[in-house]
């Protein structure tokens, strides 16, 4: 392996460098987000691009602004009535799972399932989070239908 930044790594490295799961670090290099070699069946990474994602983070796109504010009003709906918006929610979610079955997508949609799976409170930080984690699930939202 080569020396300083040029040194390839492996998922299960980089997610550790990260804070993240491996898997978290397969969707970025099959996004196209973290380029990657193939080394046999095995992705690698250069160091200097993991390097280059724990820089201070991007300002959100407009998209990511524009999907963030709706789903603070989503927020709004669900403290006002956590059942009604969490069931439209969970139907959502068995339709797009049936839709997107064996794809990345579903992968995000069973995320939802346990943020809310876990309650209201989770859902809540999702909804109105900044982080790169929650902008990835709020672009496979379950929420449509929910602002009515």
């Amino acid at each position: 392996m080569a020396s300083m930044g040029g040194e390839l790594l492996t998922t299960g490295q980089v997610a550790k460098l990260l804070g993240s799961s491996r898997q978290q670090v397969v969707n970025l290099c099959e996004r196209g987000d973290l380029p990657f070699v193939r080394v046999g069946a095995h992705r690698r990474i250069r160091r200097e691009h993991v390097e280059a994602l724990l820089q201070p983070r991007r300002a959100l796109t407009r998209d990511q602004l524009k999907s963030l504010w709706l789903h603070q009003a989503v927020a709004g709906s669900l403290v006002s009535d956590p059942d009604e918006v969490l069931g439209k929610a969970s139907v959502n979610l068995d339709r797009l799972l049936r839709q997107h079955r064996g794809t990345m997508t579903e992968v995000w949609l069973r995320r939802w399932q346990d943020k809310i799976s876990e309650g209201v409170g989770s859902v809540l930080r999702v909804l109105t989070s900044e982080d790169p984690d929650a902008v990835e699930l709020r672009q496979n939202s379950p929420f449509a239908g929910v602002l009515l």
